[in-house]
């Protein structure tokens, strides 16, 4: 992710901020990602690097990330905020397991092509959107079947 840690220190010069040391550790744990990342597992990652790291860096440093057009906020419920990295990359939607907190990326054409199309019938010029479907992952179904098999084993005793 060279790019765009170079990005990223560009646009803090830009924004007349410093390139602490401090940031640019937060900066490269962040972008070595490949999923989404609350603000406290990323501090759990970088802090045994510099102890002298602290959340609230954290925290700070993905607001200039989302400033800078780098990183992406996603809230998906209970009220904590997770953060994916900003990207060029074809729109995706995400599905979460309302159980385990699972989140999986998903990409469809047709989706995309019928919210065009709705838009397009209403006039309406689209400027961004997110779709987010909640529901249970293949895993969290299947201990649901199970154990609600268990149950009636118990309740025919």
């Amino acid at each position: 992710m060279p790019h765009k840690h170079r990005q990223f220190q560009q646009y803090l010069i830009r924004s007349g901020l410093k390139a602490t040391r401090q940031r640019q550790l937060i900066a490269r744990a962040f972008f070595a990602t490949n999923t989404h990342i609350s603000a406290e597992a990323l501090y759990r990652r970088v802090s045994g690097r510099d102890p002298r790291i602290g959340l609230v860096t954290v925290y700070r440093t993905l607001k200039l990330l989302k400033e800078a057009g780098l990183a992406h906020e996603r809230q998906f419920g209970e009220g904590r905020a997770l953060f994916e990295h900003a990207s060029s990359e074809r729109h995706h939607d995400h599905m979460i397991c309302t159980d385990c907190g699972k989140i999986t990326e998903f990409e469809n054409c047709k989706i995309e092509a019928l919210q065009e199309q709705v838009a397009r019938r209403f006039a309406f010029t689209l400027q961004y959107h997110k779709l987010e479907l909640y529901g249970l992952c293949r895993d969290c179904r299947a201990n649901v079947s199970r154990g609600a098999g268990r149950v009636r084993a118990v309740a025919a005793r």
